[in-house]
């Protein structure tokens, strides 16, 4: 993550920059869930470790997401829908857009890293449930589990 890490972020009306320590990858938004039902699913999770790949380019996702486009963990997400299936408020799921959100925009705000290039790879070898709490100042997030995908071991 130290490619992202490195992108200007200069500040600029209307934008709300995320910190690393919120950067992730959401696969599948559950809502409101029992922990324990969220944990059994995670644990029936069967994809095995891949490389995610960021880019082309830094763009937005709606009106107010600031976005790192992140390719190749659609398998992994699907296979997560399957395993959550029925899991939380969201039975549903929404169509997986892989990202990793860089900022949020309030009031119409336009952001100059829009369009800048951006590629690099990471290997994926852990899932995690993560609990979300939202605050004025951004997101918090606490790992409620985490499991090794197939081929890293126990140790992943």
């Amino acid at each position: 993550m130290d490619l992202l890490a490195g992108l200007p972020r200069r500040e600029e009306p209307g934008v709300r920059w995320t910190t690393p320590t919120q950067w992730h990858v959401t696969l599948r938004f559950l809502g409101r869930a029992e922990p324990d039902d969220a944990i059994v699913g995670l644990e029936n999770v069967r994809a095995g470790a891949t490389t995610a790949r960021l880019g082309p380019r830094i763009a937005l996702l709606g009106r107010t997401a600031v976005v790192a486009p992140v390719a190749g963990l659609e398998a992994v997400a699907a296979e997560v829908a399957r395993a959550m299936a029925g899991i939380g408020s969201h039975v549903e799921p929404l169509p997986f857009h892989g990202h990793l959100t860089l900022a949020r925009l309030r009031d119409r705000a336009r952001c100059g890293l829009v369009g800048t290039e951006v590629s690099g790879e990471f290997p994926v070898t852990r899932l995690a449930l993560v609990e979300s709490d939202t605050h004025p100042r951004g997101a918090r997030y606490t790992t409620r589990a985490t499991v090794a995908l197939a081929g890293t071991g126990a140790g992943g």
